[in-house]
């Protein structure tokens, strides 16, 4: 059974910092790119970063360029995104995904991807 469960999420103010994981089973993560995604009450879902597999490649939003940075460590076939600097309108839900076809290079678009987490909760809030 393929699952992917994110973790991390909470309440924080302004300037925090959160490190958000992605826990895969069922599948090794290693093979295959993954997504981040976010998105919040009223607004479409957003890509934020992707890293592909063997970590060859990585891109981010320009929205949390120098403030997020995407990882894997493959021994714990788990993907972390950590979130640095938090603003207000880093607030949503963050889903990890993966695609079915993986391509050498990852790419922040939401059609690119098949399997979704069911998500964690950011709020950043003074």
């Amino acid at each position: 059974q393929l699952q992917l469960v994110e973790s991390g999420g909470g309440l924080m103010r302004p300037g925090g910092s959160l490190r958000l994981s992605c826990a895969a089973s069922g599948f090794t993560l290693y093979d295959y790119n993954i997504g981040w995604f976010r998105q919040a009450p009223g607004k479409e879902r957003e890509g934020v970063s992707c890293i592909s597999r063997w970590a060859g490649n990585s891109d981010y939003a320009d929205s949390v360029k120098g403030r997020f940075t995407i990882s894997r460590d493959n021994s714990k076939n788990t993907v972390y995104l950590q979130i640095d600097d938090l603003k207000p309108e880093d607030t949503g839900i963050y889903a990890c995904t993966v695609p079915f076809t993986n391509h050498h290079a990852c790419d922040l678009k939401q059609s690119s991807y098949d399997y979704w987490g069911q998500g964690t909760q950011v709020t950043v809030s003074s």
